[in-house]
């Protein structure tokens, strides 16, 4: 356990965006083992690069002996969450919804225990499916003022644009999560990303107003580039933690390829290295700088697939950029040899690899000499891929500075 007040920490680190009542909550942190929760919507089937500060902050908090609450949103998720959307999101069925959240549930269970006494997993689908819509109307919506609800961060970028009424329900039902959760396990802080203060601060009023009792909310910034964009999308879609959609080593690539003015805070959000190793590491400069992004590439893809996984892409990146290591983690995909035996055109390849998604983008890219075929730049959009690019059975692509993809024929 901590001897540091585990608030310090978080603050320290950069995390903390807002709170509630920040003299309070520091003095509860160090007096209590507090009960507190993030919700999850399981919008997809898998976590991202953005969910992992979520995640990091849990980790964090359970290290220093309190208990978290991972609440799984699959009742929320039927209405959707506007905040920081522009159009309401596409509605899923409830059985996709159910399989999103059992894939979830079994992500959070690698980084956290969930056992129900040192930490809990929940589904708000539980209560949140059974209400009496009337009964709920009288007991919970009539504690919310209209006026006010309309004022909130969350729903003002959709105002014009048109907000549904099924989206204006979001904010009440997470925050009758809150009530709920405290009335099952006296959960006592909601935290979540800063997009989320409105519905938060609403649970902290609701549960005063119907409970009179006194409970808290924390917002955390969220993972942005040091000019304001939100970090992990690529080319390809975003940076998720599920393996089969995001592999280790393109995960350690990512973050291996960050902009410099990055690395500082990535470090502090993404991994446990002490701070003053962090600011060791900030403060490198010119070529010695990729030795901190190396660092922060190697500890937080061992955080999310392990040691071995990490080290398997750390030998890769070294087999490409360093001229040593091993370079079996590289991505490859496997083409026919008969496909490479006719001419194979690279623009075709480079698309059904996933380079490129058009040959539009393709050809831009050559033109900036953007592409090589195994170190030679490519000049000619019409450049035929042969055997005679083949070594021992495969070729590789390099798609601008770093990104490289190998392919392998079968016969």
């Amino acid at each position: 356990m901590q001897t540091k007040n585990v608030y310090d920490t978080l603050m320290e680190r950069g995390y903390i965006e807002q709170v509630t009542h920040e003299d309070e909550v520091r003095e509860l942190l160090e007096k209590e083992r507090v009960t507190f929760y993030i919700g999850f919507d399981p919008t997809a089937d898998s976590l991202h690069l953005g969910h992992f500060i979520q995640i990091m902050v849990m980790m964090h908090m359970q290290r220093a002996g309190h208990i978290p609450i991972a609440l799984v949103g699959a009742g929320t998720a039927k209405v959707g969450d506007p905040s920081g959307k522009t159009d309401m999101r596409k509605m899923l069925t409830s059985g996709q919804l159910d399989e999103n959240a059992m894939a979830l549930k079994r992500q959070m269970q690698q980084y956290l225990t969930l056992d129900g006494e040192n930490g809990i997993l929940a589904n708000n689908a539980d209560w949140l499916d059974h209400l009496n819509y009337i009964t709920f109307l009288r007991e919970v919506g009539v504690k919310f003022s209209v006026n006010k609800m309309l004022t909130a961060e969350c729903f003002k970028s959709r105002l014009e644009r048109g907000l549904s009424f099924l989206e204006f329900n979001y904010m009440i039902m997470q925050a009758y999560d809150f009530l709920e959760l405290n009335n099952r396990h006296h959960c006592k802080m909601q935290f979540g990303g800063n997009d989320q203060w409105s519905n938060i601060i609403a649970g902290v009023e609701l549960c005063r107003k119907i409970k009179s009792e006194q409970v808290y909310g924390l917002t955390f910034k969220l993972l942005l580039t040091s000019d304001g964009k939100k970090m992990g999308k690529t080319e390809k879609g975003a940076i998720w933690i599920d393996s089969d959609k995001t592999s280790p080593y393109e995960l350690f690539q990512y973050l291996r390829n960050i902009e410099d003015a990055d690395v500082e805070n990535c470090l502090r959000l993404l991994t446990f290295l002490p701070m003053d190793e962090v600011k060791r590491l900030a403060a490198l400069e010119g070529s010695e700088i990729n030795h901190a992004k190396e660092v922060l590439a190697f500890e937080f893809t061992k955080i999310v697939h392990g040691e071995a996984e990490a080290q398997k892409a750390l030998d890769a990146a070294k087999a490409l950029f360093a001229g040593g290591g091993d370079s079996e983690n590289i991505p490859t995909t496997m083409v026919p040899l008969s496909a490479i035996e006719a001419g194979l055109p690279l623009l075709d390849a480079m698309i059904y690899i996933g380079l490129i998604k058009s040959k539009g983008e393709g050809k831009r890219l050559i033109q900036q000499n953007g592409v090589a075929v195994n170190d030679v730049t490519v000049a000619d959009f019409a450049r035929i891929l042969t055997p005679e690019d083949l070594t021992d059975g495969s070729l590789m692509i390099r798609k601008g500075k770093k990104v490289y993809q190998r392919i392998t024929v079968e016969s």
